[in-house]
């Protein structure tokens, strides 16, 4: 007679969250077929079996200012999640990014006597590491993406282990610029630029009216210039192209694509990416881009006066210096992203050295994530 299955809690909040936890899921289910995973997550975790218990989109808000406009809904989400949790009694539990969320949560359930690891490391090397004393209250072990992370905790007493980043693992080691191109019925002479606003709803509203107004200055320069902006859902669509009618944009060489940034990003000349895990990808798949990012005015002035780091794009980061710009808030005008483009777009320098800068970045993170990973989580799974 088989036993009750080891169940899994696990919760990610956005939509790069949803594909490391989804993952993360399809490589413990390789390792121990039969676990039983539940939580928050989104398409990619449900896919994998992931008994989503509330709307994974009800946690994607990021900024101070945008978070308490939405605090009391987000609390009491995760006052609920923590009795089902504490009843349901995992055999672990994995926060998936999301720490504003998931520390607290995390916090209560290790109280709870239920282990916890979070998967994804705060970016206390971009902030003052006022977090790291809660962090080490909130889990038994942090899985960290980035190889400068990994002394950070060691020396505060945090067991980590360094895991690589997934998309790396995906990365192609061939230039897929011709294929993504004919896939999405372009030209392969044609000049693309991908368009990335961002995931959640609130960067999209912020982002997207500056995002068409750039899109309309290159297209009156560059000659026979293409854009495409995936959107992850519905609701990021409808905003953008309301974007779009607001500005009278229905004349540009313009392709929504709903979802494949992938096909985007591998497709296009040079993206214009908000600031996050589509640098990343962008990085990874060696591409020029421009970084830029807008938030409410308030919101800004505490983090910028917070941060101590002089770059916020991951691979200027990684890479430790400026190797592609950086146009953030009150300088991210169409005038200067337009010209910041046509530059990384015209450039034979850039379209020469960058990528191969780029791939360095490329092969420092690829370090086999989900084996990895799995193993770190064994010590609390092995039983099963």
């Amino acid at each position: 007679m088989e036993g009750k299955p080891i169940v899994v809690g696990i919760v990610a909040g956005e939509a790069s969250g949803d594909f490391l936890g989804a993952h993360l899921i399809a490589a413990l289910r390789e390792r121990i077929p039969g676990l039983k995973f539940v939580g928050i997550g989104g398409p990619k975790m449900e896919a994998e079996g992931l008994a989503s218990w509330f709307p994974m989109e009800k946690l994607a808000v990021r900024g101070y200012v945008e978070v308490l406009r939405h605090f009391l809904e987000i609390h009491a989400i995760r006052r609920k999640l923590r009795r089902r949790l504490v009843a349901a009694r995992p055999r672990l539990f994995i926060g998936v990014d999301a720490p504003d969320f998931n520390l607290p949560l995390e916090r209560k359930l290790k109280r709870a006597g239920i282990p916890a690891v979070h998967y994804v490391s705060p970016s206390l090397w971009a902030w003052r590491g006022g977090r790291m004393s809660a962090i080490a209250a909130s889990v038994d072990k942090m899985l960290v993406l980035f190889p400068f992370e990994e002394p950070l905790y060691r020396a505060a007493g945090v067991p980590v282990a360094y895991v690589g980043h997934p998309l790396a693992d995906l990365s192609s080691d061939e230039d897929e610029s011709a294929a993504a191109k004919e896939q999405l019925r372009l030209p392969a002479t044609r000049k693309v630029v991908a368009l990335m606003p961002g995931s959640r709803q609130s960067e999209v509203r912020y982002m997207a009216s500056s995002l068409i107004q750039t899109a309309k200055l290159i297209a009156a320069r560059q000659p026979a210039v293409h854009f495409l902006v995936p959107l992850v859902s519905r609701e990021t669509r409808a905003i953008f192209e309301q974007a779009m009618y607001d500005a009278d944009a229905g004349e540009l060489p313009l392709t929504v694509l709903f979802g494949h940034a992938r096909d985007a990003i591998a497709a296009c000349d040079v993206a214009l990416v908000a600031s996050g895990t589509a640098t990343l990808e962008a990085a990874l798949a060696r591409k020029p881009m421009v970084i830029t990012y807008k938030m409410a005015r308030l919101t800004y002035g505490m983090m910028s006066k917070m941060g101590y780091l002089p770059w916020v794009g991951l691979p200027n980061i990684i890479a430790g210096e400026f190797i592609v710009p950086e146009i953030l808030q009150h300088d991210a005008t169409p005038e200067n992203l337009a010209q910041a483009v046509l530059n990384s777009l015209n450039d034979p320098v850039v379209n020469r050295r960058l990528p191969e800068r780029l791939d360095q970045i490329r092969r420092l993170l690829r370090r086999d994530t989900a084996a990895r990973a799995t193993e770190a989580l064994m010590p609390w799974l092995r039983s099963a």
